[in-house]
């Protein structure tokens, strides 16, 4: 890394190929929004040779050209796949939004890669890199995926390269902070009038010499002896970081004895700790200059891809199963074993329909073949299980808005593959004759409720089908059809994924629809013991209508239900006739006696009546039933109850006490704290649903982006006097 010879071998307008698993790198850029993971990857392209100068392909568009919605939005909000050719080896480039709202894209880069570029931005406040950004490197650290950061916008820095190093380790490396070093350091060149420095090259600490990328393509020159006390005591302590992850346990004793290690044992124990996943180099990097060939540090980069990240063969295979649970074949990454593949992303395109990218774990997946298709798992998000055959459409890379053509993916490789129309994001393709599934990765769950309702009745005919698609292509959202309130909820991570799936729904699929305000299953209930007597008498000439029915009602221990008792004597209501006074009292209760609320938890008992020989049918005797439980409602307080969530949120202990404030202002109750790793707490409570509705958003901004939290119904429970009486002057939900 800084001594290898290096070229690329890529061209624009031409696909990045690779003959065998063991020339791929499959590499995901993890970082905050606004930490330049995008502009980084156009400038690896331009290094590599993917693009011109100019960074466009020949479409005129860039590599990152996709989505109508980021342009509009000026974010990535989805996966994204650019592949580039390096010194023989095709390089994945996997780049993920930043923004918390859209993780589940970021959980996909991280199940289709095999090592992880962590994107800084030295822009940025140090405290801005802790955080979400920690959590997803504790992810990585829990699977040994094997990491490096990236320091960007050194060109307008508020923290210097060597101090954010130190913050870099202090945060990641943990209780091993020289687990963390940076590879090079900064050349700056002539400072400007308004004292800010430019950066023109780098220094590598190993080989000590000098690349200067002032002239807009890296160059090699001579060391400064002028620099060399400043860089040694750098040096050393890489030298050093180095040696004590080596697997050569003698190489530390030479070391303290004065013995000189050559450059090449050095870098070769060097790649091997970072394939490892235990060490974790440093590097930064910037956007060419207009007209310049490379940017700073791409070159530097891309020799770290090739030369210190896994190949696809390294990593263990996932367990696979069959569709039915019972255990599969152990399968490794070999293009002549069984296929087992999986989509990553699903998408949509106005020219080629439904594109699902796809990582080749195990064999070959051609074109024009049939395979199976299992998903498994994610029912509760409005995704059934299913196990269906498919016939494979043509097979391609993405590069902008280009899909160029490929005749096969072997395993270790990724590729978008056409016309899956039942596939969607986290299914596993496999042979038809011996199907198999892999578990799907952990999505985190939907906790923003948007409720909405079609604008039209030609945007209602077309709604199902757009929702289903769209929640096709994101797991981590969830559909729900309320039954308690007949709302349709989508449940999203946060307002700027609601946000993007009302813009899909509109500009994809041609559903307009209303956000409509969330609505909770509110109850009611009886205060007390109470009496009512129905009468529904009329006379029209002919059959009249006759019923009159008494009834009692008492409430009931929470979860009850309604219980009918009939406790008539003598047939003061005829036994035929009885039936119908229980289904006009439970159709009663359903639409509420006070504000509209199911009736709930009450024991209605029916004691006497009168009928009329002709004029009594069912249909009065329902009447007189719900005129009954009306009038029994009258003279007694009727409890709106409310549904109740137990909510634990798992929160930095630095923000344990504006979390709970926070919870006991929504009329919270705090039931208990937990301590847990990573200087974090875990507080449970319980909230009544009403208060968090919005709650995924406001957390983020309690808690800086770091709190998690999760919720579950407890139960019903009485509504305060005060809110119940605003709750009844907005009237029923319908229910």
């Amino acid at each position: 890394m800084g001594d290898k010879a290096s070229g690329h071998t890529g061209a624009a307008g031409r696909a990045a190929t690779a003959d065998r698993p063991s020339s791929v790198r499959n590499v995901v850029l993890v970082g905050h929004s606004g930490s330049g993971k995008t502009t980084l990857i156009e400038a690896l392209a331009l290094t590599a040779g993917a693009v011109n100068r100019a960074g466009r392909v020949e479409d005129g568009g860039t590599v990152s050209d996709y989505d109508e919605i980021e342009h509009r939005q000026q974010r990535s909000v989805q996966l994204s796949l650019v592949p580039v050719e390096w010194g023989g080896y095709k390089i994945n480039l996997l780049d993920t939004p930043g923004y918390a709202d859209f993780v589940g894209e970021l959980r996909a880069g991280l199940r289709a890669a095999d090592a992880a570029l962590f994107v800084v931005s030295a822009a940025q406040e140090p405290e801005a890199i802790a955080g979400a950004t920690r959590m997803v490197w504790e992810e990585c650290a829990a699977v040994g995926m094997p990491r490096a950061i990236v320091v960007t916008h050194l060109e307008t820095a508020r923290t210097g390269f060597e101090e954010l190093t130190r913050v870099c380790g202090e945060i990641f490396g943990g209780d091993d902070p020289d687990a963390v070093l940076s590879l090079y350091l900064p050349q700056y060149g002539p400072q400007h009038p308004d004292g800010h420095a430019p950066v023109t090259g780098l220094v590598g600490l190993l080989s000590q010499k000098i690349f200067d990328y002032s002239s807009g393509e890296r160059k090699e020159t001579p060391p400064d002896p002028d620099q060399a006390p400043l860089l040694q005591e750098a040096r050393n302590r890489l030298i050093e970081g180095i040696i004590a992850e080596s697997e050569d346990e003698t190489l530390m004793d030479r070391y303290l004895t004065g013995a000189d290690i050559d450059i090449k044992t050095l870098i070769t124990d060097l790649e091997k700790a970072v394939a490892r996943g235990i060490f974790h180099p440093v590097l930064a990097a910037a956007p060419a200059a207009d007209g310049a060939k490379q940017g700073l540090g791409t070159v530097e980069l891309l020799e770290l891809i090739t030369g210190g990240f896994p190949t696809p063969l390294e990593p263990q295979s996932p367990v696979v199963t069959t569709p039915s649970g019972a255990p599969g074949p152990q399968i490794s990454c070999d293009p002549d074993g069984p296929l087992v593949a999986e989509v990553v992303k699903t998408a949509s395109d106005p020219y080629v329909g439904r594109l699902s990218l796809v990582r080749v774990f195990s064999g070959t997946l051609r074109p024009d073949e049939t395979v199976h298709v299992s998903g498994h798992g994610l029912a509760d998000r409005g995704h059934e299980d299913h196990d269906v055959d498919e016939r494979v459409g043509a097979l391609s890379v993405p590069f902008g808005k280009q899909q160029r053509p490929l005749g096969h993916v072997f395993a270790g490789d990724l590729a978008c593959v056409a016309k899956l129309s039942r596939a969607e994001t986290g299914d596993t393709l496999s042979s038809k004759d011996d199907p198999l599934l892999m578990e799907p990765w952990t999505m985190p769950d939907p906790l923003l409720p948007l409720a909405i309702q079609a604008h039209s009745k030609a945007d209602e005919d077309k709604l199902s089908q757009g929702l289903s698609r769209l929640v096709a292509e994101d797991p981590t959202m969830r559909l729900e059809q309320n039954q308690a309130t007949h709302q349709v909820v989508l449940w999203c991570l946060g307002e700027a994924h609601a946000d993007v799936a009302l813009e899909r729904l509109r500009s994809r699929y041609g559903v307009q629809v209303d956000v409509v305000p969330y609505q909770v299953s509110l109850r009611e209930t009886f205060g007390g013991k109470s009496t009512g007597r129905g009468r529904h008498v009329k006379q029209s000439g002919g059959h009249g209508q006759y019923a009159i029915c008494e009834i009692d009602v008492e409430p009931l221990p929470a979860g009850s239900g309604i219980e009918f008792v009939d406790k008539v004597v003598g047939g003061a209501v005829p036994r035929q006739f009885i039936p119908s006074v229980e289904k006009g009292v439970r159709a009663q209760a359903a639409r509420g006696v006070a504000a509209g609320y199911p009736l709930v938890d009450v024991r209605i008992t029916l004691r006497d009546g009168k009928a009329h020989s002709v004029d009594s049918s069912d249909a009065a005797f329902q009447t007189a039933g719900a005129l009954a439980l009306r009038e029994a409602s009258s003279d007694v307080r009727i409890h709106l109850l409310e549904p109740v969530a137990e909510v634990q949120v798992l929160v930095s202990d630095e923000y344990v006490g504006p979390v709970m404030s926070d919870l006991s202002g929504r009329r919270g109750r705090v039931v208990g704290t937990e301590q847990t790793s990573g200087s974090r707490t875990l507080v449970r409570a319980e909230v009544p649903e009403i208060e968090i509705g919005r709650y995924a958003v406001d957390l983020r901004s309690i808690s800086h982006g770091t709190g998690q939290f999760s919720r579950a119904y407890a139960r019903h429970e009485p509504m305060p006097q005060q809110v119940a009486d605003k709750m009844r002057g907005q009237g029923g939900n319908g229910s």
